[in-house]
């Protein structure tokens, strides 16, 4: 029995490729009768990860504009999986053809796509999905849920680091090109960092100080910056991506009354309340079930999830993103958002 909800992929790559294993896995009944990738060789790539399913092929339309036209009647949804600079374009052309939309992280690469998006989301009446770990795990979720409670007290600081060999890895990769990766290391593994951080906060940054190092490339490969949110807590954010052949983060929420210890994919969450002698890990029982990212979409479009990562998170994201920019580019000078 079909789930319904027919699907165009936009974007054949390797992180495209992973999705649809697991679609085709956990959900083989979802209909994908058509992708978008203008590489002969990606499409190649993910007919393979078809026939291996035993799932019938998808028709490939590399023009997004043609696909629409032809198969919009025909689709209910889209999924984007595309360099950053595309997503902006690609998610309105989508909303405005009646589809809603699972979109890749970054949501989009300034905070002006981004409130523009939205009014596109609005206007349209669309969904729209942000595929961002952190803001799908459930840890997260259960965290800022409880944060927006106020049973632990004011949020006093934020302290994130994450870290990964990634100048590296990326070498050659359209990542470190700037041009349609929006940003370096801060803005592709860090993205997940500085969006865990808007959604844990709840709340807009106030002024920023960053310094972001280039170490003589395109894009940066560190960065760190200090920040206040509007309430006044104070915020620091470590992005290395000059490390070894390595990944992983940290992510430490210190309130009056308590204390939060998570990741920036939200993979554990650990919590210390008055009385503790240690931080201790939160059973997951107690936070619900973990599902990938197509399950959870499909959860919101039935109705049986509110939207855990909305564009007003991404919104949240982009307006610090654009205040780290300009900050670095005036040398840490102190930026008012």
């Amino acid at each position: 029995m079909s789930d319904g909800t027919r699907l165009a992929l936009i974007g054949c790559g390797r992180m495209a490729q992973g999705h649809v294993a697991q679609i085709l896995r956990h959900q083989p009944t979802t209909p994908i009768p058509v992708v978008c990738e203008p590489s002969a060789q990606a499409f190649a790539e993910m007919l393979r990860i078809f026939s291996d399913a035993g799932a019938p092929p998808p028709v490939n339309e590399p023009d997004l504009a043609r696909l629409l036209a032809a198969y919009a009647d025909k689709l209910d949804a889209a999924f984007i999986v595309t360099p950053h600079a595309y997503h902006y374009e690609q998610a309105s052309l989508c909303l405005e053809a009646g589809l809603d939309v699972l979109l890749e992280k970054p949501m989009v690469v300034s905070s002006a796509q981004a409130e523009a998006l939205i009014e596109t989301r609005d206007r349209t009446g669309g969904l729209l999905v942000v595929a961002f770990n952190g803001s799908l795990s459930p840890n997260i979720r259960y965290a800022s849920n409880l944060l927006r409670s106020g049973e632990l007290g004011r949020v006093e600081s934020i302290q994130a680091v994450v870290w990964e060999g990634w100048a590296g890895d990326k070498v050659g990769h359209w990542k470190q090109d700037p041009a349609i990766s929006g940003g370096g290391f801060m803005f592709d593994t860090g993205a997940h960092m500085l969006n865990t951080v808007a959604d844990l906060a709840g709340e807009d940054f106030a002024e920023v100080a960053a310094w972001l190092d280039f170490r003589g490339g395109k894009v940066e490969l560190l960065g760190v910056v200090i920040g206040r949110l509007e309430s006044g807590a104070l915020v620091t954010l470590h992005a290395c991506g000059t490390t070894m052949k390595t990944i992983g983060s940290q992510v430490h929420v210190f309130c009056s009354a308590g204390i939060i210890k998570t990741g920036v994919w939200g993979r554990f969450l650990e919590l210390q309340r008055p009385g503790d002698a240690q931080l201790t890990k939160v059973v997951p029982e107690a936070v619900g079930p973990v599902g990938g990212v197509w399950q959870q979409f499909l959860a919101v479009r039935r109705g049986d999830l509110a939207n855990p990562s909305p564009p007003e998170i991404g919104l949240r994201m982009a307006k610090l993103w654009d205040a780290i920019k300009m900050s670095s580019e005036r040398g840490g000078a102190q930026v008012a958002l």
